[in-house]
C-alpha cells in the first residue's frame, strides 16, 4: 500500500464545515416561486386531497397564505384560478372580474413588492376542460390564440408582473406579446411554458383547479415524454416569439431537459416541480416511508444542478424553513 498512488476524495468531505466550503450548488430562498389557487365564495379553505397541505383560497382568506409566503422571503407567486362558472371558451379566463384578475388586484395592493405571476390558460376555465377552443373534436390552434392574448392583456391590466402562458398552442408566445405591446405592456416579461410534456404527474393539479379534460387528452399539443430535441425546437421558438423566461414542465423526470435548454438558450430557466411529484413525497413521508425534509431538499438541488435558475414548487414554504433551520445549524 505505500507506493500506491491515488487521489484523496474523501479529504474534502471530513466535516460538516468543509464540505460546506466545497459544495458546487446551493438553494436560496430567492430562487422559489409558489403556487396559490384562488377559487370563489367566501370563507372557503379546502385542502386539495391528493395534494396535503395545499388549499384553494377564496379572496376573503387568501391574504393569510400570502402573508406568509412574503413573512418566509419567497419573491413570487403564481396564481391559479378556480371559477365558478365555465363555458366552450373560457369566458371567465378574460373577465375584467374573473376570479384570477381578483385575487391579482387584491394580491398586489396588499403586497406591492411581491412579484405576482399569472397562469394564462383557458383549461380551468372551459365547460370542456382543453387549452383551446373545440370544434368538431379537436383543438383550434389559431382561434385559440386570440382569446390567450385578450386573457394576458386582461391579467396584466389587473397588475399581474409577470404572464405565464402555459397551453401550448403554436405561436402563442408571439400572440401574447403582441397583445400585451399593443395593449401598452411592453414591460411585462413572458414566462412561457416553453417545454411542457403531456405527463403523468398533473393529476393533483388537475383536482386542484378542476381543470381535466371532459373527453380525449392533450396529447395533440403537449409534448411527447419520450422527445429531447423536440423540446430545443420548442425552446427556440419562444425564444424568436419574445419569451423571457423558459420553463420546463414537469422537472424531475426532465433533468436532461433542463440542462439542455439551459444550455443552449441562456434563457433565465424554470423548473416546475409538478403536482404529482409533491404528492409522491408527501405520500411517502405520511406513511413514514423517507425523510421529507431530506428527500425535498435534494431533489429541489438537482432542479438547480441541472441548470434551473428558478424552482416553481409547492414545496417553497417548507424548503425556505427547512434551509434557515440548516443554515442556524452551521454557525
Amino acid at each position: 500500500m505505500k507506493d500506491l498512488s491515488f487521489r484523496r476524495h474523501r479529504r474534502l468531505r471530513q466535516s460538516a464545515s468543509v464540505r460546506s466550503m466545497v459544495r458546487e450548488t446551493h438553494l436560496h430562498k430567492e430562487d422559489f416561486i409558489y403556487p396559490i389557487f384562488v377559487t370563489e365564495g367566501a370563507n372557503e379553505k379546502n385542502e386539495v386531497p391528493s395534494m396535503p397541505g395545499v388549499y384553494q383560497w377564496s379572496l376573503d382568506l387568501v391574504d393569510t397564505e400570502v402573508n406568509e409566503v412574503v413573512e418566509l422571503g419567497i419573491p413570487a407567486i403564481i396564481v391559479f384560478g378556480v371559477p365558478n362558472s365555465k363555458d366552450d371558451v373560457g369566458s371567465s379566463a378574460f373577465h375584467d372580474q374573473g376570479i384570477v384578475q381578483k385575487a391579482i388586484r387584491q394580491i398586489k395592493e396588499n403586497h406591492p413588492d411581491l412579484t405576482v405571476i399569472a397562469d394564462t390558460c383557458l383549461c380551468q376555465f372551459t365547460d370542456h376542460g382543453h387549452c383551446g377552443v373545440i370544434e368538431e373534436g379537436k383543438v383550434l390552434n389559431d382561434r385559440t390564440l386570440d382569446l390567450l392574448a385578450k386573457t394576458a392583456v386582461s391579467q396584466a391590466e389587473a397588475g399581474a408582473d409577470i404572464i405565464a402562458p402555459s397551453n401550448m398552442m403554436d405561436g402563442f408566445v408571439a400572440a401574447i406579446r403582441h397583445g400585451l405591446d399593443s395593449a401598452g405592456y411592453t414591460d411585462i416579461p413572458i414566462m412561457s411554458y416553453a417545454v411542457k410534456y403531456s405527463s403523468a404527474f398533473y393529476g393533483p393539479f388537475r383536482d386542484a383547479a378542476h381543470s381535466s379534460p371532459k373527453f380525449g387528452d392533450r396529447k395533440t399539443y403537449q409534448m411527447d415524454p419520450a422527445n429531447r430535441l423536440e423540446a430545443i425546437r420548442e425552446a427556440e421558438s419562444d425564444m424568436e416569439e419574445g419569451a423571457d423566461f423558459l420553463i420546463v414542465k414537469p422537472a424531475l423526470s426532465y433533468l436532461d431537459v433542463i440542462r439542455e435548454v439551459k444550455d443552449f438558450s441562456g434563457y433565465p430557466v424554470v423548473a416546475y416541480n409538478v403536482s404529482g411529484e409533491y404528492s409522491m413525497v408527501k405520500a411517502a413521508s405520511q406513511n413514514g416511508w423517507i425523510n421529507e425534509k431530506e428527500i425535498v431538499l435534494e431533489k429541489l438541488t438537482s432542479m438547480k444542478r441541472a441548470g434551473a435558475d428558478l424552482i416553481l414548487t409547492y414545496h417553497a414554504k417548507d424548503a425556505v424553513r427547512w434551509l434557515q433551520i440548516n443554515k442556524k445549524g452551521e454557525k
